[in-house]
């Protein structure tokens, strides 16, 4: 059993930066790949971006993030970062972390994740 817990979120302008932290607790983290999902308002949660476990440390993104947004993971500290610069008010949503050992083609869906946390919020706003 893996637990997860979200920090860092809160209200920013556009334009300004925030990092948000998921720290684990249980099992084997380091084996882990470790996505970050969102959900807007009114909206499906969709994939952001993940980290693979098990040495690899390959990075994922999705397209509208690429370049703005970075993943980084600490396994001695049992937590994965998600550094988000240029924020607009298209990133407002509620950010998950969530952690699994999905294959190449879930790596981007939900059931390829097994735990997750319980959310926080993200607001962009003037």
């Amino acid at each position: 059993q893996v637990q997860l817990v979200e920090s860092g979120g809160g209200l920013v302008q556009p334009g300004g930066s925030l990092r948000l932290s998921c720290a684990a607790s249980g099992g084997f983290f380091s084996r882990y790949t470790v996505g970050w999902f969102r959900q807007a308002p009114g909206k499906e949660r969709v994939f952001v971006g993940a980290v693979r476990g098990s040495g690899g440390n390959t990075y994922h993104y999705e397209d509208s993030v690429k370049g703005r947004f970075t993943i980084s993971r600490d396994n001695a500290k049992k937590t994965v970062y998600l550094q988000m610069n240029r924020l607009n008010s298209e990133d407002t949503a509620l950010y998950y972390c969530a952690a699994g050992q999905p294959i190449l083609s879930q790596l981007r869906l939900e059931p390829g994740y097994n735990y997750w946390g319980q959310g926080i919020q993200v607001t962009v706003s003037s």
